[in-house]
């Protein structure tokens, strides 16, 4: 990555603002999932033996409407990551009702030398998404210096990221350099075979992701609902299993040009209804999927072909289940992708799973930390994929 770091800027004595991605689920005011935050920790250490005046943490929870703000600070308030933050720093964090404005400058005054804040959702200022210059100017007052290390909000041109680093000197965090030069270098210069795995609901949403890794893949693995329109494209009756009706073009145009590159199902799970306990039975494709039935998982024959496939791979980069895997039922053939990638991990392979419901996935299965990478960003994943550049990135002084 050509774009400074941490590594490369003095950060004692200076207010250090960091964007960090702590939009996590919540309950009540309970985190359920503390992924994210533990992901930025390491950055957030190495700052603080910098000595720094303070250390002063923004991020986004959600997406609050603004329409009842009561409502809005009940269920996107990022007050429940400030005891998991203190808790994993050890040290004692402040919180500020705001991210902006008065109570935000009177909290970041109040902190100690080295003291830690961390700021109100920035999404309950519509000037965030909107990048708005008085927001990033008000965000400004706060520090010296921005460190970027929210790699999930890459790819959005906000008030917190692209618009504060008009004012200050702007580099990033460690996350946020490993996962670009993770997801660019399995792309760049990938060990071969190098394979994907598409998974997901509709083909629309990935169609330049799809048609990039065509052209660098050996071979692209494709699982889940988008698969259901490959194989309708193909003229094979897919009962009631979700499609994505408008992309049946799309899809029969990118058989065409893969060269033999494109893996589909040969068999699946049908199920009567979309319910863990529906009634079940293993398919193959060909025959088609009767009336009243829809797909919810790959079948026994399909995993196998996969597991075969990623048995030899040196590299993979994985976007999205192949079956409804938050049902147990049908959970299978995502499970099965997990165990096969940490098994080609532990052998030497570079597998990186792409955010989103992958990373979910993962995580559900146990084997976070027995596979190369885990993205903690869907969206900014995909569009690196897809070759795009990140505002967020760009907006990195350069080395």
């Amino acid at each position: 990555m050509n774009k400074k770091t941490i590594r490369d800027v003095n950060l004692g004595g200076k207010r250090v603002l960091v964007r960090v991605d702590f939009n996590v689920p919540t309950e009540g005011n309970r985190v359920t999932d503390d992924t994210r935050i533990r992901a930025a920790i390491p950055t957030l250490k190495y700052i603080l033996e910098q000595k720094p005046r303070a250390l002063i943490l923004m991020s986004h929870l959600g997406r609050p409407k603004g329409e009842d703000k009561a409502k809005d600070k009940e269920k996107y308030s990022l007050s429940p990551v400030v005891p998991l933050v203190s808790e994993q720093l050890g040290v004692q964090v402040a919180f500020a009702e705001d991210c902006i404005g008065e109570e935000a400058e009177k909290a970041a005054a109040a902190l100690p030398q080295g003291g830690v804040l961390v700021l109100e959702n920035t999404r309950f200022h519509k000037g965030e998404s909107k990048n708005d210059p008085a927001m990033a100017e008000q965000l400004a007052r706060l520090g010296d210096i921005l460190v970027n290390d929210a790699f999930g909000t890459a790819h959005r041109a906000h008030a917190s990221n692209v618009g504060l680093a008009a004012h200050m000197e702007s580099v990033a965090g460690f996350l946020l350099e490993k996962e670009i030069d993770f997801l660019v270098n399995a792309i760049e210069n990938p060990k071969r075979p190098f394979v994907a795995i598409m998974g997901g609901a509709k083909i629309s949403d990935k169609v330049l992701v799809i048609e990039a890794l065509l052209q660098k893949v050996d071979k692209l693995l494709i699982g889940g609902g988008m698969s259901n329109t490959f194989l309708k494209a193909q003229g094979i009756e897919v009962g009631d299993s979700l499609v994505d009706a408008e992309a049946f073009d799309t899809a029969k145009a990118m058989m065409g040009k893969a060269g033999g590159k494109i893996v589909l199902p040969v068999d699946a799970v049908i199920a009567d209804s979309f319910d863990n306990n529906a009634n079940r039975k293993t398919i193959q494709v060909k025959d088609g999927v009767p009336a009243g039935w829809q797909i919810l998982d790959v079948g026994p024959k399909t995993i196998e072909n996969f597991k075969a496939i990623l048995a030899d791979s040196k590299t993979v980069v994985w976007n999205g289940p192949v079956g409804v895997f938050e049902m147990p039922n049908f959970a299978v053939g995502t499970n099965a992708i997990a165990h096969e990638l940490a098994e080609i991990t532990g052998k030497g392979a570079v597998t990186i799973i792409g955010g989103g419901d992958s990373a979910a996935a993962v995580a559900q299965a146990g084997l976070e930390d027995k596979v190369t990478h885990v993205s903690t960003g869907g969206g900014a994943s995909l569009e690196l994929l897809e070759g795009k550049e990140l505002p967020g990135v760009t907006a990195l002084a350069d080395r």
